[in-house]
């Protein structure tokens, strides 16, 4: 075995080849990559779904083996000695697997016996494990019982129990909340200044790969960049657009998209941000309309550019409007319209605990409302109420004019649900899961036979019809689970976070889609975790330990922490700032 030094790469690939087989198919998950990560620095590993990451981890923590190539870890060549690899790093996938039966300390002592951990070192080191991650208060309580957060804290605690000189982590921050978010960035920075430890992180969150001394981007298993953020954003000055307009920003982010010179147009905060494909403001004459308002100024470029720059070969990927829409006859909400969701004062107890106490909020017809908070803070259960799938202990719930305690049945049927792991027929081709949810909403065989079409083209599926969907990447995962929820053409469509986990290419394309709906007529209530995806809804309601903690539009909830220190806050700062404010006053009551 050899023993790396200082000047050693962490990890180093040469030339890695890895092939799965599945029956008669070959997936080419890595393609001659070639790469050295340095020591004592924080190295992202970015790239859509299917590009590779997860195997990369799984091949550098020596649990599977390349077909070619080399690839060296601390200075040990996996292929001869996996073993001294695996006792030499930590590696976190992305479902870690806690033991939920176990408390806190439980889960610790499992796994320091499991790392070979000498009892007498075991007291120190949990105690700055517990320390490090904000358990220390919790150690009694039994692993399924943590919140989201709280999980993913004790996940890295655990396979951090025997001092790793490599940390692979697996989108340890997918389905956390940006709290939670933060505290594992803070934990990930501590480890490598106090440590010196040597961290590989793939993660789905582009902003994260800002915070990155290095940057590895995969695509379909090729290497296409490896460099630090400044050197993807850098060549970009000139391409990225701020625009301002009088019209609302959803309509206004639409028509971007449209402009053939774009190649991305997202919207942030009150703004939509362009990417041009040339070093130049997008031409705004091929509109053919002149925009009221309208005011353009050029921006830093940013990692995220970068990125949708090169994945997209220059050119933006448009959802087919008429397609996406063919066969809807809604009509367009009218301001006088009543609330086709009413909360009114609505609990949910489980025993003496109160998961939702006294929260009350109103969605009208074509509205986008997000429903945010950390985890635990009563989200997912006010979701499954408004579905008429656990009943309230006390309040009122109104969908679609029918009062959820006597008439659920009647309101489900003008909901769709979009649950955040998709809730498909894993085993059951693409056009049989559409066939399956064509007959569970009792769709007479001709109109059922049209929506699978709808839905096989209008969300691009026809190539896959006949694959099981459990072979589908995870974007295309979640195009099907969108057209399973609209087979009957609901009036109201609920989505449990609906991206967590899908690569922002996939991400853009999602809210293409739910942005048509809306504009057509579709209200639309969405959890959600991704702070920019709040910028998409008309209003927001954000929860905290079963209460409501804010309510209003994202420019109402920024403008509450606007200062002259932060003149421009993002939805992130107001969430995180919103959390800070209550257990601030939460300690002082106390």
């Amino acid at each position: 075995m050899t023993a790396q030094t200082p000047s050693q790469p962490a990890l180093e690939l040469a030339g890695v080849s890895k092939t799965f087989h599945g029956g008669a198919r070959a997936i080419a998950a890595l393609q001659d990559v070639s790469l050295q990560i340095r020591p004592g620095q924080v190295t992202g590993l970015i790239g859509p779904d299917g590009a590779g990451k997860t195997t990369l981890m799984r091949l550098a923590a020596g649990l599977v083996s390349a077909d070619a190539g080399m690839l060296k870890v601390l200075g040990i060549d996996v292929a001869h000695d996996p073993l001294a690899v695996q006792s030499s790093i930590g590696y976190m996938p992305q479902r870690f697997g806690l033991y939920e039966d176990l408390s806190v300390q439980e889960n610790l002592d499992l796994y320091a016996d499991l790392q070979g951990v000498p009892p007498g070192q075991r007291p120190a080191r949990f105690a700055e494990l517990l320390h490090m991650v904000g358990l220390a208060p919790f150690t009694g309580r039994l692993a399924g019982r943590l919140s989201g957060g709280m999980k993913q804290k004790l996940g890295l605690a655990c396979t951090l129990v025997s001092p790793p000189r490599l940390l692979l982590l697996d989108e340890p921050t997918v389905g956390v909340d940006p709290v939670s978010r933060r505290e594992l960035w803070s934990i990930v920075y501590r480890l490598v200044r106090e440590h010196g430890t040597s961290v590989l992180l793939s993660t789905a969150y582009l902003d994260e790969a800002e915070r990155c001394d290095a940057v590895i981007l995969l695509h379909q298993g090729r290497l296409l960049g490896h460099g630090s953020p400044a050197d993807f954003s850098g060549p970009l000055a000139g391409h990225s657009y701020s625009l301002t307009a009088n019209l609302p920003k959803r309509r206004l982010q639409m028509l971007l998209a449209r402009l053939p010179g774009v190649v991305d147009a997202i919207i942030e905060g009150e703004r939509v941000r362009v990417v041009s494909r040339e070093a130049a403001p997008p031409d705004l004459r091929a509109l053919g309309e002149t925009i009221p308002g309208l005011q353009v100024q050029p921006v830093a470029a940013r990692f995220e550019d970068a990125f949708v720059m090169r994945l997209r070969g220059g050119a933006a990927d448009a959802v087919d409007t008429a397609a996406a829409m063919q066969g809807s006859t809604r009509r367009v909400a009218r301001a006088e319209d009543p609330a086709v969701i009413a909360v009114d004062q609505v609990q949910r107890r489980f025993g003496a605990f109160y998961a939702v106490k006294g929260v009350s909020f109103e969605v009208r017809q074509g509205e986008v409302f997000g429903l945010l908070g950390a985890n635990g803070a009563g989200k997912s259960t006010t979701f499954r109420m408004l579905c008429g799938l656990l009943p309230a202990s006390a309040g009122s719930l109104r969908v679609a004019g029918h009062d959820l305690r006597h008439a659920a049945a009647q309101a489900r049927a003008r909901i769709g649900y979009m649950a955040q792991r998709f809730s498909l027929y894993v085993h059951l081709s693409v056009r049989q899961n559409l066939t399956f949810f064509a007959n569970a909403y009792n769709l007479p065989r001709a109109r059922r036979a049209s929506r699978i079409q709808w839905a096989l083209h209008g969300f691009d599926l026809a190539d896959y019809a006949d694959l099981p969907s459990g072979d589908l990447s995870l974007g295309y995962k979640q195009r099907l689970a969108l057209a399973a929820a609209l087979m009957h053409e609901p009036d109201i469509l609920f989505l449990d976070e609906p991206t967590s986990g899908v690569d922002p290419l996939a991400r853009r394309e999602f809210w293409q889609r739910i942005n048509l709906l809306a504009e057509s007529g579709v209200t639309v209530l969405v959890t959600t975790h991704f702070m920019d995806e709040a910028n998409y809804c008309d209003r927001l309601l954000i929860m905290a330990e079963g209460e409501t903690l804010a309510q209003g539009t994202p420019a109402e909830m920024k403008a509450r922490f606007r200062t002259p220190q932060l003149p421009d806050p993002s939805m992130e700062d107001a969430f995180i700032g919103l959390i800070e404010r209550r257990a601030e006053s939460s300690g002082a009551a106390a």
